[in-house]
């Protein structure tokens, strides 16, 4: 056996043994990896580790198509343009891989001083993905001999009559990304806009706001509408809320122990309730002389908005027990017919009498 055959034997050796390699070191060194970082507190680490899963056998039969090409001789011509395609091969999934690990890492959560991390929105992934891409392709141009220059001018015309006929497209996505910045608008908070719509913000896209309603569907909203919409977001400054609750007592009502009694079982709610606030101290005040009955609003408090329905149900089936025990009356809505005054009022007939 000559010389250059045993050099292209070791060649395909090297080149079979990449691939199997690859996955051993995946199967046993990013699993021993993977139970290290799963005692840590950050999550990072895990997504790291995940994210090489994928790309690992290919980046090794890589490696071993670059050793393989050291062992066979071959012209320098050949070598080179084999050299730059291995390496091309690299930079595309190296390129795709840090795309993907960088939009799971800001999936995961982004630090805001004062307030817990919280997911990156759609169009932050999107824009982020967008320029890791981006950027690997210049690096891949300019390891192929391609003058970038050229091409990133090309690109800028190109770019700006592109941008005329999406207007609408970049639009929302700017729009996406100033109630990113802005931090009024989080993944996970109750809103309300001024049409009506309101839910829990699922997502925000770079063309759509995914908003998650109370009955469990989707609805879209365009960014460029949200951005220009009056919204009340019930989640900030703190996702507890305040819950007033009105009941109309009979105008015969010992008003004192009225509101002792609202009271009393407004701390009891608030204490045994799912979704209330223990440490909220519940506050009553008589509003106004009705029809037939005088308004008392009670306030409780609840952890967010969802949760303000569980509490109000609690404590009306509470506070009409505790009035039924009190003999406390809530009166059912009166009008009294005052038919005298009917009668003085009554214009006269035609005929005189």
């Amino acid at each position: 056996m000559t010389q250059d055959q045993l050099r292209q034997l070791a060649a395909a050796a090297i080149v079979l043994v990449s691939v199997p390699l690859g996955f051993l070191v995946r199967h046993f060194l990013l699993a021993r990896l993977a139970k290290v970082a799963s005692v840590t507190q950050s999550r990072a680490d895990d997504a790291i580790i995940a994210s090489l899963r994928r790309p690992l056998p290919l980046w090794s039969l890589l490696v071993g198509l670059y050793l393989a090409s050291r062992v066979v001789v071959v012209s320098p011509e050949l070598a080179q343009l084999f050299d730059k395609g291995l390496l091309s091969a690299f930079i595309v999934s190296a390129t795709f891989w840090a795309a993907l690990l960088v939009s799971r890492l800001l999936q995961l959560g982004i630090a805001v001083p004062g307030q817990a991390p919280a997911p990156a929105t759609g169009a932050v992934r999107y824009l982020a993905k967008l320029l890791v891409v981006a950027l690997g392709a210049l690096v891949l141009l300019s390891t192929l001999g391609i003058s970038v220059t050229p091409v990133l001018t090309t690109f800028g015309i190109g770019g700006l009559a592109v941008a005329l006929g999406l207007q609408d497209t970049l639009g929302n996505l700017f729009a996406g990304m100033q109630i990113t910045l802005s931090g009024n608008l989080r993944v996970g908070d109750f809103i309300k806009l001024e049409s009506g719509e309101q839910g829990y913000v699922d997502d925000i896209h770079w063309r759509a706001t995914r908003v998650r309603t109370l009955a469990n569907n989707f609805v879209l909203i365009p960014n460029r509408r949200l951005a220009q919409s009056v919204v009340t977001n019930y989640h900030r400054p703190t996702p507890d809320l305040l819950v007033p609750v009105e009941v109309g007592v009979h105008y015969s009502s010992d008003l004192e122990r009225v509101e002792q009694v609202a009271l009393r079982v407004a701390a009891e709610v608030m204490k045994s309730a799912p979704g209330g606030v223990p440490t909220h101290e519940p506050t009553a005040r008589y509003q106004s002389f009705g029809d037939s009955s005088i308004t008392l609003t009670i306030v409780l408090s609840a952890k967010e908005f969802s949760e303000s329905f569980a509490v109000k149900h609690a404590f009306i089936k509470a506070l009409a027990r505790a009035f039924a025990e009190e003999k406390i009356v809530i009166p059912y809505p009166i009008r009294a017919l005052n038919l005298t005054q009917e009668q003085q009022g009554k214009a006269p007939s035609p005929s005189g009498g």
